[in-house]
């Protein structure tokens, strides 16, 4: 239970930490990424999300991050100029903006998160489970928390 503990704060780190883009590449094809959050549990709070790559997953340093407010249990975020490659998405309902998971007293998490592909295994996430494809064209996808 301890790991789960850890492991969900460093989700929540990597949530909270300050986006860093790389644009030195202008050459390259750049999409956007357009993230939509259905049938949140409440509208308390804000979404936090962040993009990741595999050297950032699961280490505190997002790519792009977001804080977004939740409007009649939904919120859609966009990531723009996102260069090709290979990407995954952690989000966290920040239901009392503390910028950080909450738990329970038995270690249990009281937010909802998710991750890119909805992939809600036992354990902590890994990225070969959550990671999509970024090429030329912009991205739409559903993550369920």
């Amino acid at each position: 239970m301890n790991h789960l503990a850890l492991i969900l704060a460093l989700i929540i780190f990597s949530l909270t930490s300050v986006a860093q883009e790389d644009n030195t590449k202008k050459e390259e094809q750049l999409a956007n990424i357009t993230v939509v959050i259905n049938k949140t549990r409440n509208n308390n709070g804000k979404m936090l999300l962040a993009l990741h790559n595999e050297q950032t997953f699961m280490k505190g340093e997002g790519i792009q991050h977001a804080k977004e407010a939740i409007i009649d249990g939904k919120v859609t975020v966009t990531f723009k100029n996102v260069p090709e490659g290979e990407y995954a998405i952690m989000v966290l309902h920040d239901e009392n903006e503390n910028n950080r998971m909450d738990f329970d007293e038995h270690r249990m998490p009281k937010e909802d998160y998710g991750v890119s592909n909805n992939d809600m295994s036992f354990g902590p996430p890994q990225f070969s489970s959550a990671k999509f494809k970024v090429v030329s064209e912009d991205i739409t996808m559903e993550i369920r928390l």
